[in-house]
C-alpha cells in the first residue's frame, strides 16, 4: 500500500522557514502528480500546493503564492515544501497527498 512519511515541521517565528518533506515508497513516485495540504482542527482541509510527475509544473493557493516552493526528487522518491516568510496563519498540520492517500501529517506552528 501507498506509503508517504512527512517531516521538517516545527515551531518558527513569523517570518521564518521550514521545509517539508515526503518520504513516498510502495508505488511509482514518479509517474504520479502529488499535492501538499493543510488542516486547522475543525476546519476542513486547505489545498496548499501541487507538482506535475515531472516537476516541471506547479500549482499554489493564493494564500501562499510567492512565498512557499513546492518540488521534487523523482530519484529520491521525495516531496518538498519550502516555505519562506511564514505567517501565523500558516500554522497547521501539513500533509503530503497522493489522490486518497494522505501520510501522517506534520505540524507547523508559526508563533512568536
Amino acid at each position: 500500500e501507498v506509503q508517504l512519511v512527512e517531516s521538517g515541521g516545527g515551531l518558527v517565528q513569523p517570518g521564518g522557514s521550514l521545509r517539508l518533506s515526503c518520504a513516498a515508497s510502495r508505488f511509482t513516485f514518479g509517474s504520479y502528480r502529488m499535492s501538499w495540504v493543510r488542516q486547522v482542527p475543525g476546519k476542513g482541509p486547505e489545498w496548499v500546493s501541487g507538482i506535475n510527475s515531472g516537476g516541471d509544473v506547479t500549482y499554489y493557493a493564493d494564500s501562499v503564492k510567492g512565498r512557499f516552493t513546492i518540488s521534487r526528487d523523482n530519484a529520491a522518491n521525495t516531496l518538498y515544501l519550502q516555505m519562506n516568510s511564514l505567517k501565523p496563519e500558516d500554522t497547521a498540520a501539513y500533509y503530503c497527498v497522493l489522490g486518497s492517500y494522505w501520510g501522517q501529517g506534520t505540524q507547523v506552528t508559526v508563533s512568536s
